[in-house]
């Protein structure tokens, strides 16, 4: 028998839920900046490479791993918790959050802290109007995520190897900009298991460890919330992880990639700040020392 939402969630939730979704659906169908100017021109690596080449520790450490391990995952039935300082705090399926006639296709550059790089053609929503139709409260200034914590479909969380389960966060106005997505999909498909399904974070002027996967809770919070490589490693991984080849990891340089696919005799590109996206983003550090907040 398919459990229908009502099932799976609180009662006095599911009502908060409805009321979510009416509003959220009249705000997507209102009319919405032109993001086409967002995705990059650049050419996405295969589908293959994408799935086949990934970290998603919750599966083990290996680059092939999370595609080894992660059929173990169900996706299906999922729910999302918004909570924390919101007007509308409530619990929520993917198809609520990122309704298909919603869903962008955005081609984002993904830099990852190790020193190489790739281009995905996401499928997801912006956060921001999900936040906004939750209710942001005064008082919020940031927002924590959480992944699943399951050791049955994640086996590597019956190790000690990390802090379970993955947290990150943002501070509010970087979710809330329009580069910042909850992506739901890559190459017109339902998110493969071992890219973060079914709903994960992407945050594309960032190192890919901030764009946190397989998201069981949304939080609005006052205070700066903490993150898994804060936790395990704070003199390497910074709250901002923003991409900044003048800012090196304290093992190796950031100044330059290695693109994923190029080939074998194609050596490494430049790496840009912010990712390629300091037209769009730049702003929201104004005055801040980049090095400190690294």
């Amino acid at each position: 028998m398919k459990l229908g939402w009502s099932d799976v969630t609180p009662k006095a939730m599911w009502l908060s839920r409805r009321a979510f979704v009416s509003g959220l659906g009249a705000m997507m169908a209102a009319p919405s900046l032109a993001r086409a100017s967002f995705s990059t021109d650049e050419a996405p690596n295969s589908f293959e490479e994408i799935t086949n080449y990934n970290n998603f520790y919750e599966f083990g450490f290996g680059k092939e791993d999370p595609a080894r391990y992660a059929h173990m995952l169900r996706p299906e039935p999922w729910a999302v918790a918004i909570d924390g300082l919101v007007e509308r705090p409530g619990s929520y399926s993917v198809a609520d959050l990122a309704p298909e006639n919603t869903v962008e296709e955005r081609i984002y550059r993904l830099r990852c802290v190790e020193g190489w790089s790739m281009v995905i053609p996401w499928l997801g929503v912006p956060l921001g109007p999900i936040l906004e139709r939750a209710g942001v409260q005064p008082g919020a200034r940031y927002v924590a995520f959480e992944t699943l914590l399951d050791p049955d479909q994640m086996p590597a969380q019956k190790t000690r190897s990390m802090p379970w389960p993955y947290v990150e966060g943002l501070r509010l106005d970087e979710a809330m900009h329009p580069l910042t997505i909850l992506a739901t999909g890559l190459y017109g498909e339902a998110m493969p298991n071992q890219n973060g399904a079914p709903i994960r974070l992407v945050v594309p002027w960032k190192y890919g460890f901030k764009s946190i996967k397989s998201i069981v809770r949304i939080s609005l919070t006052e205070e700066q919330p903490p993150t898994t490589w804060q936790r395990l490693q704070p003199q390497e991984y910074g709250f901002y992880a923003n991409v900044n080849p003048d800012v090196d990891h304290p093992r190796w340089s950031q100044a330059t990639e290695r693109r994923i696919g190029a080939g074998l005799f194609a050596g490494r590109q430049p790496t840009e700040m912010f990712n390629g996206y300091a037209e769009h983003v730049a702003h929201l550090y104004a005055g801040m020392d980049l090095a400190r907040d690294y």
